[in-house]
């Protein structure tokens, strides 16, 4: 049994007691950590590990929001070593086939929500559909899909991912569910939690509900709070001059301040830097 399968298959006893035993926690991640994560435009994260590299939701099309979204969009066809694209869901802002193909040029996977099949799978990757709840080992990391609820009931998932000593979470564009007391007891806690802020209404489909359909500063604060994450790194956010498209104002400045009262550190990075892990969050 070589030392791949042997670490995959102690992740999944630990999941399974996890499981067993409501309330009961991941054993604390390793403090020595290899893994680097870099912001990407919109909701998209870069994991990095020094033979592997994971994307999350990564977004290079300029016509996905056009003038709307003021990010800087960062490429991501120059991946390392064995290589990996999550997606939360088929929405494009979310799946980005030509981000997809970019960073899995080369080969490698494609993961994505079982009721979902985003279309094209990029030449030569291994498309992956995964269940929820279920680790997989991806390349050095180990991906478990969670419990997310979409705006519009579309099919989505969240992502717990565990590599180089570290555990984060990905939240896509979810929006406020009740999953997230077991996701937190059987996963937390994480060293950062990646969630959407931006409590957006959308307009495009009637009869208009005007109840955000995304995760508010408020709630999001709340989310990483119940999740045990140590430090929430703002993302989804930013959007201007739409219609049918209206975030909350000042999603960054809301955030700050429904923190200051809870014990959630915000470390917000720009798009196109890395998080630095010993840098001083604010809460």
């Amino acid at each position: 049994m070589n030392l791949r399968r042997r670490r995959f298959l102690s992740v999944c006893a630990a999941l399974t007691a996890a499981v067993a035993l409501p309330g009961r926690a991941f054993a604390p991640a390793d403090t020595a950590s290899g893994l680097r994560i870099r912001r990407l435009a919109w909701a998209g994260i870069r994991l990095q590990l020094p033979q592997a590299t994971m994307f999350i939701d990564p977004l290079v099309n300029p016509d996905a929001w056009g003038s709307a979204l003021k990010d800087p969009l960062v490429p991501v066809g120059d991946a390392i070593g064995d290589t990996s694209v999550l997606i939360t869901h088929a929405h494009p802002d979310h799946f980005d086939a030509k981000a997809a193909a970019d960073a899995l040029r080369n080969g490698g996977t494609l993961a994505y929500p079982n009721a979902t099949l985003p279309l094209p799978i990029p030449q030569g990757a291994r498309a992956r559909p995964s269940a929820l709840w279920e680790p997989q080992l991806i390349g050095d990391f180990t991906a478990t899909a969670v419990p997310a609820s979409d705006g519009y009931g579309d099919p989505q998932v969240s992502w717990v991912v565990s590599a180089g000593g570290r555990r984060i979470f990905h939240g896509g564009d979810t929006l406020w569910h009740g999953h997230w007391w077991r996701i937190g007891r059987q996963f937390g806690p994480f060293d950062a939690a990646f969630l959407p802020i931006n409590g957006a209404r959308f307009g495009w489909r009637k009869p208009v509900s005007g109840q955000p359909g995304v995760l508010t500063p408020e709630q999001a604060v709340a989310a990483a709070e119940i999740l045990g994450a140590r430090r929430l790194v703002p993302i989804h956010y930013g959007i201007s001059g739409m219609q049918e498209y209206v975030e909350v104002d000042d999603p960054l400045g809301r955030l700050h301040q429904a923190a200051r009262a809870k014990s959630v550190a915000i470390h917000p990075i720009a798009p196109g830097e890395w998080m630095d892990w010993d840098a001083q969050a604010a809460g």
